[in-house]
């Protein structure tokens, strides 16, 4: 009997999210309609970086923010300088970029956007991008966002990708970034809801952003500001075809930091947002509720290692009750192949999987860690990994 309760319970906590994941994945595989009419008028940008101890990647990612085509006069590269090295703003300061410096006791990239904001004042532009210090975006960036923006779209995720694939657990990091564009971007956008939000490569009406980014206060930004879109009902898109490289970590303490900021992230945006879901449910707020409910599933990783570890106990112990977990151990099988695109199944992918039982470890260490972490902001360390070799180029 107790058997019984504990895997009806796992069903719950495990099958479910399985189930959720399997059918945002079959819908991903449909090919996203993100073609917007060319632009009738070029509205005003402005780009902003929070940099935070990144000395090795921003002055590259400035650079590439900067080359674009689209014009010099309608588009500001803000820098959010916070504790970089003299050399470094010196190097920033012999290109159109503005640098916005800040002094925090505890840093967070709330903080930063919101000193930036106030910096910048209201009016400052048509529309905001943002994106993270290691980040390299092409050519055509703020033109195809111009296209999505003057076609009336409020919020718009782009397409993050991995930059660099040098280590297994960079390997792993890239794999899963797919995974999750597939199921919570384009899955969810293919079924009519609403794009999830990633942190960099996302783009807002700069009006809303400026009324609204003040109200983010934990390190979870991100996670604030899909809450306050979608309780305010409006749709956020995704841009599959509009890609920015990211670099991924490559170390195992650095995906340790990276994950423990991301769980306590979605701990506390779920936390927060659940007072709202009575409302949002009269009001037939699906986005709002799908949200909920996505803040709810556990860490994939959990689900790799914990699903096939009980189907295998429970083929032991139960064989008749273990046929529902062979099913659910399939399901996630046939999810995450339907969301990891082709170009990531290599043998380098086959040969970072050997790092998976340490990462699932280090993932259940992290679920007793999180204490602390809500407004602390755990600094994920850059290194320039995948960065394109400097080219003899005059700068724009």
């Amino acid at each position: 009997m107790i058997l019984n309760i504990i895997d009806w319970i796992l069903v719950a906590a495990l099958g479910l999210p399985v189930l959720y994941l399997f059918v945002f994945a079959l819908f991903s595989m449909r090919r996203p309609d993100d073609d917007y009419p060319p632009a009738r008028r070029r509205l005003r940008f402005v780009t902003l970086i929070p940099a935070y101890k990144a000395d090795a990647v921003v002055v590259r990612t400035a650079q590439a923010a900067l080359r674009q085509d689209y014009p010099a006069d309608l588009h500001r590269v803000v820098v959010i300088a916070d504790r970089l090295r003299p050399a470094t703003l010196d190097a920033l300061r012999r290109r159109p970029v503005e640098i916005v410096e800040v002094h925090f006791e505890n840093s967070s990239k709330a903080k930063a956007l919101t000193f930036a904001a106030d910096t910048l004042g209201a009016g400052a532009a048509d529309a905001v991008t943002i994106l993270d210090a290691d980040n390299l975006v092409p050519e055509h960036y703020i033109a195809r966002l111009n296209d999505v923006f003057d076609s009336g779209v409020e919020a718009m995720q782009a397409h993050r990708t991995a930059k660099n694939r040098d280590t297994d657990t960079a390997v792993i990091d890239a794999a899963s970034e797919e995974i999750n564009n597939s199921i919570f971007r384009r899955g969810h956008v293919a079924l009519g809801l609403s794009s999830a939000l990633i942190g960099s490569g996302m783009a807002f009406r700069y009006d809303w952003f400026y009324a609204n980014i003040r109200r983010c206060i934990t390190a979870g930004e991100d996670k604030e500001l899909e809450a306050l879109l979608l309780r305010q009902r409006i749709y956020i898109g995704y841009l599959d075809s509009l890609e920015v490289l990211d670099e991924k970590v490559q170390a195992e303490g650095a995906y340790y930091d990276q994950r423990r900021r991301w769980i306590a992230a979605q701990f506390y945006a779920l936390a927060a947002a659940v007072r709202q879901l009575p409302g949002a449910i009269l009001a037939g707020n699906a986005d709002y509720c799908d949200k909920l409910v996505q803040w709810c599933l556990p860490p994939r990783m959990l689900l790799l290692g914990l699903v096939p570890l009980w189907t295998l106990l429970m083929t032991a112990l139960d064989p008749a009750g273990s046929v529902k977990w062979w099913v659910t151990l399939l399901l996630l099988a046939f999810a995450l192949a339907f969301a990891l695109p082709d170009a990531q199944t290599d043998a380098r992918l086959g040969r970072a999987l050997r790092r998976l039982p340490v990462l699932f470890l280090l993932t259940v260490r992290n679920m007793f860690r999180l204490r602390g972490t809500k407004e602390r902001f755990i600094h994920t360390s850059h290194t320039g990994a995948g960065d394109p070799a400097p080219q003899n180029r005059p700068e724009p």
